[in-house]
């Protein structure tokens, strides 16, 4: 089953010796994420997550509350190549989405990706998120509506 937990001592360094797929230089370095976490902690806004599937460590996500605009943001999701194509991306994002319903604190889920990136769009469309025509630092920005 796959869960989310905390980035702490017993998984940080397996969370920094994640790489993100060959040739796919979309996703920031885990090193760069964490630092940017770092960065945010005391606005208690970003959220750095091990992604495991039973006691195996799948991946790494990272999201960003934006309490004002009741919108949260995936800011980063990697998952490496070992583990692509597994439905681990699209249960990650299930995950996010029913959590963030669950708070009652947001009205919608939102990411982005680099145009070009054909498996991002094609995982974050099949979890239905739809594109909103914006475009933001270069990244179309797609949302996941939580109250119809």
């Amino acid at each position: 089953m796959l869960h989310l937990e905390p980035i702490d001592a017993h998984n940080f360094y397996e969370i920094l010796k994640l790489k993100r797929p060959e040739n796919e230089g979309y996703v920031a370095d885990n090193s760069i994420s964490l630092a940017e976490a770092w960065l945010y902690r005391d606005d208690h806004t970003v959220e750095p997550r091990a992604i495991y599937h039973d006691d195996t460590l799948v991946g790494f996500v990272m999201t960003r509350a934006d309490y004002a605009r009741r919108i949260l943001d995936i800011w980063r999701i990697l998952i490496p190549d070992e583990f692509v194509n597994q439905g681990h991306g699209t249960q990650t994002l299930r995950v996010v989405i029913d959590e963030a319903k669950a708070s009652g604190r947001f009205d919608a889920v939102e990411l982005s990706y680099v145009p070009g990136n054909a498996m991002a769009e094609h995982v974050y469309a099949k979890a239905g998120f739809i594109a909103t025509g914006a475009v933001e630092d270069g990244e179309i920005v797609m949302e996941y509506r939580l109250h119809a």
